[in-house]
């Protein structure tokens, strides 16, 4: 297995709030990576500064054997790392099938596109029964549904997904979790941020706990499931 991303002794700040301390992390290709760890830990500042939608203070992201951190976020975009955001952020006044053209506005291989629609559809049926219906008007869990298949249209090598557990009624989180592991089998490499610890830890292979900017363990995710401390801290167990 080849590394696709490393992340060496990165440090941000949010003005003067040191909100990552110096972690270090890895993800191979092929695989699922989970950033698990408590609300305002730093998990969605570490996906942002991946992204570069923020900029480092010192550190390095290596992505596909280059030095991305200081690349504008588009860039970023067309050398094969798309985000799905928390919170969702769908484009509301556009229809399903517009959102998910979007998500492939860098591409230009045409069959390429339809094939990946059609998988996308068979994946999430939903969003194909609602095709031709305002991203807007969808309940939280088909928009979640719709901001990971837009993210997956751009074709990414590696996949960030931001808390895509967040507010969204429990029988569907299963689903979304199903998707993701469907996802990673048809060759995408994922690194997933999710406050959802069990259900992050039981479809990653391997999964880092972020504490208050600071990575404070890492390992396989059956070790890790395993652990004590963090059954009580984060698995309610």
């Amino acid at each position: 297995m080849s590394t696709i991303l490393e992340i060496k002794d990165l440090n941000v700040h949010y003005g003067s709030i040191h909100a990552i301390h110096g972690i270090n992390l890895k993800v191979e290709e092929g695989e699922i990576v989970t950033l698990i760890g408590s609300n305002g830990a730093g998990k969605t500042t570490t996906l942002h500064t991946i992204s570069g939608l923020l900029k480092p203070t010192s550190g390095s992201i290596v992505f596909k054997g280059e030095e991305i951190q200081a690349i504008p976020a588009h860039k970023i975009v067309a050398k094969g790392l798309a985000q799905s955001p928390e919170g969702r952020m769908v484009f509301p006044d556009l229809t399903v099938g517009e959102n998910l053209e979007m998500g492939a506005f860098l591409r230009n291989d045409k069959d390429g596109i339809k094939a990946d629609l059609k998988k996308m559809f068979t994946l999430f049926p939903r969003l194909e029964e609602r095709r031709k219906q305002l991203a807007g008007t969808l309940s939280g869990g088909e928009q979640q549904m719709l901001a990971i298949a837009r993210a997956y249209m751009a074709k990414p090598k590696l996949l960030l997904l931001d808390e895509p557990s967040l507010g969204i009624a429990p029988i569907l989180v299963q689903a979304i979790f199903d998707a993701i592991v469907e996802i990673n089998k048809s060759g995408m490499t994922v690194l997933l941020v999710e406050q959802n610890a069990y259900a992050a830890l039981k479809i990653a292979h391997r999964g880092y706990v972020l504490t208050t900017g600071e990575i404070a363990m890492q390992g396989p995710s059956a070790e890790l499931i395993s652990n004590e401390e963090i059954r009580k801290a984060y698995l309610g167990h």
